[in-house]
Order: structure tokens, then sequence, then C-alpha cells
């Protein structure tokens, strides 16, 4: 849980933070969108080797690498002199963060066998996620109005030092052999970076541009090119036959989709606030408490909703608040009372708080032990991807306007998200299993 807490941080803190980098560094929209989404990026590239990493090594060591290179490249960020070197620090942090999270879930599969337990326990992990990614702009505007936007990163030391001290106590891990899929890697990674380059720069620079018609093209070719090196494999990275299990790919979707308006609304709001409205980055911050608590409390009541009600509806109630947040949020203006904003944020809170915990649980127990690593990488991987696609496109959306902002480019991107996630909603209503999942022996 503190793994999750920690790597989690650094997406909503920092989100608070871009206000304070950008005065710093000097860059502007398409720099504070590189300095968020290259951790992203990396975060979501990797996730799919990393799984098989944490099941080739063991699920302990891989955390303990993880933990440790996230820990030393926090630091990097911290000290970073200018944008480049920030920005190649973010991607050295996702590419630790990418071993890290997998592990983790994998470190919860060996400790509870028994399903009720275990989805107990992942909703407690989740806890440790859901509450820094809303408590993470509290922190990220007190340090970086009082300390400086360093301090954020900073902050990631001595939570990586007391990871480290604690996982000596933690049993070894068994290991599997799972082969490294360099083809499948390198094609996933290069057409990641295509795309999410294309809708950065397509919203700046136009999007018949040279650079962004060839990242395009590269982002096709490396994604034929993914499928066909994964068709190839012996020991892919994806195994395509998993995929084919209903549940499996209804599960990737909705994580997709969940990340996709929450990463977006912390984004959007944390630029919100402190451009549009003039608040200051504690205030800003502050802002995002009511919804920590939200979400804190949705965690812990999720898994006894699901057993009750069955994980499926409760993945289809999460994703249906989340999509009817996005709608709710379309008046926001500049003069809109804060006394709104906050009640707006209540189903932002909720939605996705309520979905997570059933929809991984789910996934867990739908593949056998030995392939919960690689399926919780894959799950991971399509939640990042979410995230980093959302950064890009509304950054590239509200570029433009009063104060840098606009809030026209704003509802847009709310329309968007809120559409994803209503389809979302009816597929997953439509094709996961009724009643509580239990694991199975399949894969």
């Amino acid at each position: 849980m503190l793994g999750f807490a920690v790597i989690t941080i650094d997406v909503s803190a920092v989100n608070i933070a871009l206000p304070g980098i950008q005065e710093s560094l000097h860059t502007g929209m398409t720099g504070l969108q590189w300095v968020a989404d290259a951790y992203t990026l990396m975060f979501a590239g990797l996730m799919l080797s990393a799984g098989a990493l944490g099941d080739r090594t063991g699920a302990r060591r891989a955390y303990a690498w993880g933990t440790a290179l996230f820990t030393v490249a926090s630091l990097a960020c911290a000290l970073a002199p200018g944008l480049g070197a920030l920005v190649a620090a973010r991607v050295v942090q996702g590419g630790a963060a990418a071993v890290l999270m997998p592990a983790s879930l994998a470190l919860i599969r060996q400790a509870y066998e028994e399903p009720v337990r275990r989805a107990r326990a992942v909703a407690l992990w989740t806890v440790g996620g859901s509450v820094s990614m809303a408590a993470g702009p509290v922190l990220g505007g007190v340090l970086t109005e009082h300390v400086g936007w360093r301090a954020v990163f900073f902050l990631n030391l001595p939570v990586g030092a007391a990871i480290l001290a604690l996982l000596t106590k933690v049993a070894r891990s068994p290991r599997r052999a799972a082969p490294l899929d360099l083809p499948g890697q390198i094609t996933a990674v290069l057409a990641l970076a295509g795309l999410t380059f294309a809708v950065i720069e397509g919203g700046h620079g136009g999007w018949s541009s040279a650079p962004v018609l060839g990242a395009l093209a590269l982002a096709v070719v490396s994604g034929a090119g993914f499928y066909v090196a994964e068709r190839r494999q012996r020991a892919p990275m994806v195994p395509l036959g998993m995929l084919r299990q209903r549940t499996v790919s209804v599960s990737l979707v909705v994580g997709f989709a969940l990340n996709l308006g929450f990463y977006g609304v912390v984004f959007l709001l944390g630029l919100y606030l402190q451009q549009l409205r003039g608040m200051s980055a504690t205030a800003a911050g502050l802002m995002f408490v009511p919804m920590a608590v939200i979400i804190t409390a949705t965690n812990l009541v999720s898994p006894r909703a699901a057993e009750r009600m069955g994980r499926r509806r409760v993945v289809v109630t999460g994703t249906l608040v989340l999509a009817l947040a996005m709608f709710a949020l379309l008046p926001l203006a500049e003069g809109t009372p804060l006394w709104l904003v906050l009640l707006l944020l209540v189903p932002t809170g909720m939605g996705g708080a309520f979905a997570v915990p059933a929809v991984t649980a789910m996934l867990m127990d739908s593949v056998p032990g030995e392939r919960v690593g690689t399926a919780s990488g894959m799950l991971n991987a399509l939640r990042q991807t979410g995230g980093a696609l959302s950064v890009a496109l509304f950054g590239a959306l509200v570029a433009e306007g009063s104060a840098g902002f606009s809030v026209g480019g704003m509802r847009v991107g709310l329309v968007v998200a809120g559409v994803v996630l209503c389809a979302t909603a009816g597929v997953a209503g439509v094709l996961l299993p009724r009643g509580r999942q239990r694991a199975t022996a399949g894969s």
C-alpha cells in the first residue's frame, strides 16, 4: 500500500505543482504536459514487461528494485536544473513505478489465497493509491507554495527508505519462468509514445504538421508490430489468449476509462483553480480534501458492496457515477461559487473509488495464480495509458484562452470523457459475469 501511495502521489501532487514548475523553468503548456506524461507514459509502456519481470524474479525482489530506482529518480527530479533534465528523470521514475506496481499486487496475491480476504486486502491497497491521488494535491500545494515544487519530489525519499526497511520482513516470493518479450516491449512503448506525442503536439501545432503525422504513423505501425510480435512469441508479455477471456478484456477497458476520467479531472482542476481562478497552490490543493475523504470511505465500502450486490453491478454503478461526474462539471466557469465546485467533486471521488477495487479483484480472480503478475501489469498499463492520454488531450484542449486556460476546451474534454465512460458502463453491464466471481484455474 505504501508503494502504491508514493507512486500515485507523483501524479496528483505534481499536477498542483505544475504552475510553479512553469514559472520556475519558464515553460509553456506543452512542457507541463510532458512533465506529467513522461511519467505516465513510461509507467504504462513498461508495465507489461514489469508484470513478467515480477513473475520471473519474484514479487519481493522486483518490489525492492522498483522502490530503490524510484527513490533515486525522485532525487534527480528534485535536483533537475531545467525542463529537459526534469522530463528525463520523470521517465526513469515512470519506469521504476511500472516495476513497483504489479509487484505490489502480486505480493497481495501471495499473502491472501482466499478470494474474499484477498478482495478486502485489494481494497486496502486501493485505499493507499486513491487517498494519495486525492490528498496529493494538498501536499503538492502546501509544499509548492511554502517550500518550492522540488519539495514534492524530496518527499519520496523518506517514504522509499521506509518501504525498503519494511520489505526486509516480507517472505521471499516464488519465481516463475517468464522470458522477457523485447520485441513486444519496444513496439508497445513506441506505439504509446507516438500516440501521446501526436495528441500533445497536434493540439498545439496543428494535426496536419509533419511531426504529428509522423508520430501517428509511428503509433499505427508500432501497434501493428506489437500485435504481430505477440502472436509469434512463444512467451508473449501479453498472451492474446488471455484477452479472449471476456472478464479480462472488459476489466482492462474499464480500467482505461476510469483513469481517463479521473486523471483528466485532477489535471484540469489543478490548472482551473490556479490559472483561471487565481488561487494559491495551497488553496487549490485544499479544494481536494473533501474528495480525498470520499474516496477513502468509498474504497472501504466497495468490497462489501461487491459481496452483496455482485462485482458486475458495483463496476457498472461506479463507472456510471464517474460519467455523471464529468457532465456535472460542465457548468464550471470563472465565477462558479467555490462551494459548488466542492459539491460537484463528490461524484468524481465516489465513482472510480467504488469501481476500482471490484474490477481489480475480478481480474485477479479470473486468472491462475502464476499469471497474476502479468494480468495486474496489463490492467495497470491500460489504466496509466488512460491517464496519459487524458493529460495529452485535455491539456491540448485548454491550452488557449484567458490566463492560458480555455473553459470551452475543458468542457469538450469533459464531454468526451463522459461519453467514453457511459459506453464502457454499457459494455461492462452486458459482458461481465453476473453474481460473485470465483477464482478459476484456466488461463
